[in-house]
């Protein structure tokens, strides 16, 4: 299966590791889906309060 994802590597202190893997499992995702998600969450709760500080602009490129 093909993908557009970039590939990276990522390095954590072994207790947020398993932090992050005992909530994929709570939310039935892989580690990778739930880092994943928990930024998607963050980028968008970022972009909300730019737009509520700077009328509308966002850190996606076009």
């Amino acid at each position: 299966m093909t993908t557009n994802k970039k590939a990276f590597t990522l390095r954590l202190k072994p207790e947020n590791f398993e932090k992050i893997k005992y909530i994929a499992d709570k939310n039935k995702r892989s580690i990778a889906k739930q880092i994943e998600y928990v930024l998607e969450q963050h980028i968008e709760e970022f972009e909300e309060k730019e737009a509520k500080d700077k009328k509308g602009d966002s850190i996606t490129k076009e």
